[in-house]
């Protein structure tokens, strides 16, 4: 059953791993062709299935839940493409639509094919998504949810 406020493309399951992040956890948002189980299982990552689901839509409601942390330059990490790829000059149109909807104001990390899976190994979760765009696999590092003031602390509490 749905809750008020929270967008049903954010399934329990992520909804969970999303909460229980801290300041600075990261979370990989996986396109259909990232090998997420394997990743996933190394250190014992939380494996999250939203298959079915494209990573753009994915990315607007859970940046609707937690900040990116502000505390670093580049509070998101594209992988970058292969050098072979790069030659052929290969478009990555997904880029651009990230780029939309985290703001211009934030910095994205390019990080190359073999150094994203080892940070990826090191996530607190891997989402596996149906996004079909090459190159489309995006870290997320969590921000700090500053605690509301004494004045507005139980604000909540009223409704």
């Amino acid at each position: 059953m749905p809750l008020k406020g929270i967008p049903q493309t954010i399934s329990p399951e992520l909804l969970y791993a999303l909460a229980s992040m801290g300041h600075g956890d990261e979370i990989v948002l996986a396109d259909s062709n990232f090998p997420s189980d394997s990743i996933a299982r190394v250190n014992g990552a939380r494996l999250i299935s939203c298959d079915g689901l494209p990573i753009p839509r994915l990315l607007r409601q859970i940046l609707k839940l937690f900040p990116l942390d502000q505390y670093v330059a580049q509070p998101v990490a594209l992988m970058d493409l292969v050098e072979s790829d790069k030659k052929k000059g290969i478009d990555v149109p997904i880029w651009n639509e990230y780029k939309q909807i985290v703001g211009d104001n934030v910095q994205f990390e390019m990080v190359e094919r073999f150094q994203f899976y080892e940070r990826a190994k090191k996530c607190f979760a891997v989402v596996r998504t149906g996004e079909g765009a090459i190159y489309a696999n995006i870290i997320l590092k969590k921000g700090v949810i500053p605690k509301k003031s004494a004045k507005n602390e139980h604000d909540d509490d009223a409704e």
